[in-house]
């Protein structure tokens, strides 16, 4: 795509559009083409574009108090936003918080407070895996290129092992082995201060982690003093058509990483756990400028509002259901060679394009964002060969909007030829 408007050129795109408008699924180009929206902003519009709830909590705010840095003094949308999160969120016992920018900054926090309540720098997290692009989060991520590319020697005590997942070829036993050849090799487990898992991941492909080995890495955690950090940035705040994904595991975690939805659009993240764990650091070593903007805690709260309405999860599970069922119809019509199946849980779902002779191809995904964009559809790849269509509509998707968005794949998948593609 050509460079425009001074921006640097490091940046990717997926889509080459300039968008000017949105409302629930759809968006509108700046040639006021109307598209329906299966990206959601990566993750970050759960609840649809423009929410009237969140767009009137937004300008009342506006016009009360825009800014003011909770470090210097506090404010009410804080205040009032911090409490009710803690509440909605289900790990037993007292909790405590604080907000950041971003889902990336929630990262970067929870490896402070690991290190500074465990006196142990070592991280271990996850093949797949994704934790944002700042320089301690890019070393948590499970692949080189291209965050870490160019970066040369990044923040030490930082290892990688499998992720266990129905969505893949990776056993608990294989991910246990690897686990345990690391404390034989690579260091000691008393070195090692957290570790740092996707309950479902989002750029890895939306795969599902194992219930088993989660239980058994909460167990293994337990045993040895270390932190389970479980980064929901993208699997949190209804995705999965419950409030959390780690509730789909049986486990509780240490800290809670939230970010992308949890604002409705606009810029916030979280670390949550158990108060023992967020309490008696050193004064001053948490915070920052703009973390818990007024107006983003009061898009916060609107989004709270909004998720205790059972309106949402109704919504949630008939989206879910209808993904399910409408990808395994086009199974049983052998739609395409190419329509592996179904990855992740509930409403967080994936659609894995993998041919059994040709196995993945990287023009099919181009071919197939491409042709869906032509026809009013915009998609997001993941995983590992970038093989995986990452389903991020609103939950609050109108069934006759879901359903023209996936008759449009339909038709779209239904080109792929057969054979090893040419396209």
């Amino acid at each position: 795509m050509e460079q425009l408007y001074n921006v640097t050129d490091a940046f990717t795109m997926v889509h080459p559009l300039t968008l000017v408008k949105g409302k629930n699924a759809n968006v509108w180009d700046d040639k006021d083409r109307c598209y329906i929206d299966f990206v959601g902003g990566i993750g970050v519009l759960n609840l649809g574009h423009c929410h009237p709830h969140i767009v009137s909590a937004i300008v009342t705010q506006a016009q009360a108090l825009i800014h003011y840095a909770y470090n210097a003094a506090a404010h009410q949308p804080y205040q009032n936003f911090m409490p009710r999160l803690c509440e909605w969120i289900p790990i037993k016992g007292e909790l405590g918080g604080m907000l950041t920018n971003c889902g990336a900054e929630a990262t970067e926090n929870a490896i402070k407070i690991a290190r500074m309540q465990t006196g142990r720098t070592g991280v271990i997290a996850f093949d797949g895996g994704f934790h944002g692009r700042t320089l301690a989060a890019v070393n948590l991520n499970g692949k080189v290129a291209p965050y870490k590319r160019g970066l040369g020697p990044l923040s030490g005590g930082v290892y990688h092992i499998p992720f266990p997942s129905s969505d893949n070829d990776i056993s608990d036993q294989q991910a246990i082995a690897a686990l345990e050849r690391l404390f034989a090799v690579e260091t000691d487990v008393a070195n090692i201060g957290a570790i740092i898992v996707e309950p479902v991941q989002g750029e890895g492909g939306f795969q599902l982690l194992s219930a088993t080995f989660a239980q058994y890495l909460r167990s293994f955690c337990d045993e040895h003093g270390i932190l389970l950090i479980m980064d929901e940035i993208q699997s949190g705040y209804g995705r999965t058509g419950t409030p959390f994904a780690f509730t789909h595991l049986g486990i509780e975690p240490d800290l809670l990483l939230l970010g992308k939805s949890i604002a409705g659009g606009l810029p916030l993240g979280a670390v949550v756990g158990k108060a023992g764990v967020m309490n008696g650091l050193p004064k001053g070593s948490l915070g920052g400028t703009y973390s818990g903007n007024p107006v983003a805690c009061a898009a916060a709260n609107a989004t709270l509002d909004i998720m205790q309405d059972d309106e949402v999860w109704q919504s949630a599970k008939h989206y879910a259901n209808t993904i399910e069922s409408t990808v395994n119809e086009w199974q049983q019509q052998n739609l395409s060679a190419w329509l592996y199946g179904l990855t992740g849980v509930g409403a967080m779902r994936g659609i894995e394009l993998r041919h059994p002779t040709y196995g993945t191809h990287p023009s099919v995904m181009a071919h197939v964002l491409k042709q869906a964009r032509k026809q009013g559809l915009l998609l997001m790849p993941s995983g590992k060969h970038r093989h995986i269509i990452r389903l991020l509509p609103p939950l609050t998707i109108e069934p006759e909007t879901l359903t023209a968005g996936l008759d449009i794949l339909k038709a779209v998948l239904s080109g792929i030829p057969n054979e090893m593609p040419k396209l």
